[in-house]
């Protein structure tokens, strides 16, 4: 299967309908109140870069980065980031991940954040394998045991590559 990473909108095909899939899965798993999910509208900010894989005519995966800064300074943090069931196992989220980083070190940064579900064992499984490591909370996240926070600097990741 040929593919592509392609830079995305809210309303390109299929966002709407695999933001659903992804506000669903997490609604599943965790309390509503405990998630924050970016809503598709948010993706067309100019903090925001929004990045999708077309296989098979069918937005197979997805992944955001949205540029914040706090009192360290400037970072990226990594939202969205989801495949489609029926598309796993063909290393479409390593690809959507190297290229979120590489859209951060683009912009000049180092420091990547995310926060993800403690129930999502693959995710952290895979962001552990970019070198991502365990932090506190960050940003307007507040400590939660259902939390897993992570960060990575980009450029101690490239010296290892």
């Amino acid at each position: 299967m040929k593919s592509k990473i392609q830079k995305l909108t809210s309303s390109s095909v299929g966002v709407v309908e695999i933001f659903a899939e992804i506000d669903e899965l997490m609604n599943g798993l965790y309390p509503a109140e405990l998630n924050v999910l970016l809503p598709a509208i948010e993706v067309d900010r100019d903090n925001v870069g929004f990045y999708g894989i077309y296989l098979e005519d069918n937005l197979a995966a997805c992944g955001a980065v949205i540029f914040n800064q706090d009192s360290d300074g400037p970072y990226g943090e990594l939202k969205r980031i989801y495949v489609k069931p029926n598309f796993r196992g063909l290393g479409l989220s390593k690809a959507i991940l190297s290229h979120l980083l590489a859209v951060v070190t683009e912009r000049g940064l180092n420091k990547v954040m995310l926060e993800t579900g403690a129930k999502q064992h693959e995710a952290i499984a895979l962001y552990r394998h970019f070198g991502f490591y365990e932090r506190e909370s960050y940003g307007t996240y507040q400590p939660d045991p259902e939390s897993v926070f992570m960060q990575l600097y980009v450029a101690d990741k490239l010296t290892e590559i």
